[in-house]
C-alpha cells in the first residue's frame, strides 16, 4: 500500500511538472504559480485510493466522493489547506463506508 502510495504521488508530481514545463514562462512574471505542498499531495493520493477501495467494494458514500471532488477542485486551485481538509474528510468516510458493510444486514 505504502509503495501505490508513493507512486501515486510521484505520478502526480510528474504530471504537475510536464504541464508547468510545456508552458512558455514570461519574462515579466516574477512570481511563481502557487503549488500543493508535499502534504496535501500525499493526502490526495491517499483519498483517491481510499474512495477507489470504497468504490470496489460497493461501500462508497455520496459523501466521501463529494469530499474528494471537491478536494480535487482545490488542487487545481493550488489551495493545499482545503485539499488536505477535504482529503482527509474522503478517506475518514470511505473508511466508515468500509466498515459499515461488516454490519449485519437488519429486517
Amino acid at each position: 500500500m505504502n509503495r501505490i502510495l508513493i507512486t501515486l504521488a510521484a505520478a502526480t508530481m510528474i504530471g504537475l511538472a510536464g504541464c508547468q514545463a510545456s508552458v512558455p514562462v514570461k519574462q515579466e512574471a516574477s512570481a511563481a504559480k502557487p503549488t500543493l505542498s508535499d502534504e496535501a499531495v500525499k493526502a490526495l493520493a491517499q483519498a483517491e485510493a481510499d474512495v477507489k477501495s470504497a468504490q470496489s467494494q460497493n461501500a462508497l458514500w455520496t459523501t466521501a466522493a463529494d469530499a474528494l471532488k471537491t478536494a480535487k477542485e482545490a488542487a487545481a486551485k493550488a489551495d493545499s489547506a482545503a485539499v488536505i481538509k477535504n482529503a482527509k474528510i474522503a478517506s475518514e468516510q470511505s473508511k466508515l463506508g468500509i466498515e459499515q458493510k461488516k454490519y449485519p444486514l437488519s429486517k
